[in-house]
């Protein structure tokens, strides 16, 4: 049997000034062990399309069929094709090559440059530097067919340089780009950059600036772009639902505090601030903490002091500001005893859960600012709770106590309307938690709907008496672990 080299198992495989590895490749392809799928491209995969295979190889073949080629313009900064297909590098010519499900545009211009990045074989991509100065250069028209970024994405990559790397950062990007305009004749398109800088630094006047999110960055609010996204996400959803009304049948006391109680008692749960029913209920009746536990007694206490008061639950904002006092006030009382964790003022540096990083600590303001406008655009109590509690939680404005802060704002907005306040019970917590991580990691906004639809439904059946409502709760199943048992709703 004639002996075939085993080339023909890779999925892209190149034509040869070989003679001896030419002469392989077109044994294997009069055999039909590979196909061409290009012009000197050949693949062993034959189940996938031609155009899929180019687009999941496509820096390899660049850089096998165009050495010393530079990834450029704006796809040094996308590294992808563009929505129609198009991939632009800086060559030695101006051409234009179509392969299946791509154009490549080949920009005659300098070859790579000190600070330029050798990327895969002989292919190189422009650094920051020199892309920003790439994407200033005039460009026909813009949009996906268009080599350059957009005016206000060029402003979102400097802010965001600005963001990561502070003003120093964003002051070398500028001292960089000036020594690489010079070297490229690119000295036009830095006055441009130069401009866009001096804005984003308040040296210069922001009116040529079009990017809201650098606008705002230079008008003192700057906000997380990613989370803005998410909310915009959750906001289209609720708008398109419709949700059930469920009047509240606590409103009056003692009932409104007895419901309050268990409130607070879950809501300190959840956070893992743990106590036997009992001992909740002394700490709350002598208003005194347990000596042996005074930080996490005073967590209760402070808990229940904000959402055991109507007045204070009938409180919501109804302004960017009044958020931002509500929830610093709310804070304040809330972790009083905590005075490590800052009660009452913003983080002053980052926090995470697990592998979930939340909002910067510098755009905690601007992304609840900005996030404001969706919540004043929705109407339905149950629209509004849900999303300021997820909004308050993803951003985490605080160093602790975020999610009975966000809890405590969801419920205000029910207090608010006379409608069902939400208890998320023990045995509920996996429940929760899980869809609020697969909303903020994932975007999917619907099981989280569903399971906060599913806690009202479930505490609407909680009234009465304060020995009522433990017996109906013991009979849901709701002081149980969720590896126990499931919710009730009776």
């Amino acid at each position: 049997m004639e002996n075939i080299s085993p080339i023909h198992l890779q999925e892209v495989i190149f034509s040869s000034s070989d003679r001896a590895q030419s002469k392989v490749i077109s044994k294997l392809f009069e055999k039909k062990l590979i196909r061409r799928i290009a012009p000197r491209i050949y693949s062993g995969n034959f189940n996938d399309p031609p155009e899929t295979i180019i687009r999941r190889n496509i820096f390899n073949i660049l850089g096998n069929l165009y050495p010393g080629a530079i990834l450029s313009h704006r796809s040094a900064i996308e590294f992808q094709p563009t929505a129609t297909g198009n991939i632009f590098l800086t060559y030695t010519y101006t051409k234009k090559i179509q392969l299946p499900g791509l154009t490549i545009h080949f920009l005659e211009g300098t070859g790579p440059i000190k600070g330029d990045i050798q990327f895969v074989g002989n292919l190189y991509y422009s650094q920051l530097e020199r892309a920003v100065l790439e994407n200033l250069q005039p460009a026909r028209k813009p949009g996906p067919d268009s080599k350059t970024l957009t005016l206000p994405e060029i402003e979102n990559k400097l802010e965001h340089v600005l963001n990561i790397h502070g003003e120093t950062g964003l002051n070398e990007l500028r001292d960089k780009a000036r020594s690489i305009a010079k070297e490229l004749e690119l000295n036009s398109e830095f006055e441009k950059l130069n401009k866009l800088v001096g804005a984003m630094l308040n040296t210069r006047s922001i009116k040529i600036l079009s990017s809201p999110l650098a606008i705002a960055r230079v008008l003192g609010s700057p906000y997380d772009p990613e989370r803005i996204e998410l909310f915009e996400k959750l906001f289209v959803q609720l708008k398109q639902e419709e949700f059930t009304n469920r009047p509240e049948c606590n409103n009056k006391n003692p009932e409104f505090k007895n419901f309050a109680f268990f409130e607070a008692y879950f809501s300190n749960y959840i956070e893992g601030t743990i106590f036997e029913i009992e001992e909740a209920k002394k700490i709350i009746e002598t208003a005194t903490p347990l000596p042996t536990r005074d930080e996490d007694s005073h967590d209760i206490l402070g808990t229940y002091s904000i959402v055991s008061n109507q007045k204070e639950m009938k409180t919501i904002p109804g302004s960017a500001d009044e958020l931002l006092s509500i929830l610093q006030y709310r804070h304040k009382i809330l972790l009083a005893a905590r005075t490590s964790k800052n009660p009452g003022q913003f983080k002053d540096r980052n926090n995470r859960a697990g592998e979930t990083h939340f909002v910067d600590y510098t755009l905690v303001k601007g992304t609840l600012v900005k996030g404001f406008d969706y919540y004043q655009a929705l109407v339905h109590p149950f629209a509004k709770a849900a999303f300021i509690m997820f909004m308050i939680s993803e951003v985490h404005p605080f160093l602790d106590g975020n999610g009975r802060i966000s809890r405590i704002m969801m419920n205000a907005e029910f207090v608010t309307r006379n409608q069902t306040r939400i208890i998320i019970p023990a045995v509920f917590r996996e429940d929760y938690l899980l869809t609020l991580r697969k909303l903020s990691r994932d975007k999917q906004p619907e099981s989280y709907i569903k399971m906060l639809d599913k806690a009202h439904r479930f505490s609407e059946t909680i009234v009465g008496s304060m020995n009522l409502m433990q017996d109906l709760l013991e009979k849901s199943n709701a002081f149980k672990e969720p590896t126990d048992a499931k919710l009730k709703i009776i």
